[in-house]
This record gives C-alpha cells, sequence and structure tokens, in this order.
C-alpha cells in the first residue's frame, strides 16, 4: 500500500472532535497566542486583504499545533480536513456548532450582511 507513507488523519468521533476543537479554542486564548493574534489583528487594521495576509496564518499555525498531535498533518492541508470534519459534525452536534462559531469569530472579522427580501421590516431605510 504506497499510501502508508502519509498516514491518513484518524477519523475523529463527534465526542473526540468536540474535546480537540475544545483544545483548540483554548490555545486560541493562551496568553502567547492572544498576543499574536493581537499583532496581526492591529497590522489587519480591519481591512479584510489584511486580514487574510496577517491573521489567517497566525490563526492557522495555532490550529496546526494543537491538531497534529491528532493525527492531522501540520499543514494548511491538515488545517482544512480539521475544519471539514467539524463542518461535518456542525449539523448533527449544536454544541459543536457553537464550538466552531466561536473558534471563526476569533479570526473572521464580523460579517454584516443584508437584510434578506422586503419582509425584513425595513428598519434601516425608514
Amino acid at each position: 500500500m504506497a499510501a502508508s507513507a502519509q498516514a491518513p488523519a484518524a477519523p475523529l468521533s463527534a465526542e473526540q472532535a468536540k474535546a480537540v476543537l475544545a483544545e483548540v479554542i483554548k490555545a486560541f486564548g493562551a496568553p502567547e497566542n492572544a498576543q499574536r493574534m493581537e499583532e496581526a489583528r492591529d497590522n489587519a487594521c480591519n481591512d479584510m486583504g489584511k486580514m487574510l495576509q496577517f491573521l489567517l496564518p497566525v490563526a492557522t499555525q495555532i490550529q496546526q499545533d494543537v491538531i497534529k498531535a491528532y493525527g492531522f498533518s501540520s499543514d494548511g492541508e491538515g488545517v482544512l480536513k480539521f475544519a471539514r470534519l467539524i463542518k461535518s459534525y456542525e449539523s448533527q452536534d449544536p454544541e459543536i456548532a457553537g464550538m466552531s462559531g466561536k473558534l471563526k469569530a476569533m479570526f473572521l472579522p464580523p460579517m454584516t450582511l443584508p437584510p434578506h427580501g422586503a419582509g425584513t421590516g425595513g428598519v434601516a431605510t425608514s
């Protein structure tokens, strides 16, 4: 089996995924990581392009440091696989969905969406 050169990430159960997600969130709260994120945020100045340039690499590195212990590769691909796994559990487990939202809020700027349809009350236009 040629695929054994790089062992694929072991599929995690919902409970295991929840535990890893909690560990990732905790890692973002560690003083050194919080400082790295704050510096990246300051450099980005709320500019979406700069967020991708400065903030996303730091957030990816913090996640990589945690998830590599669970069989995910320690590169961007590992983070994407972890994100897809978490996404697959979001609809099944409201706690995972909430934790995932909390994690995203740590490194993605809040997005303001325009109201949907005319039946939304029109508060902004009155």
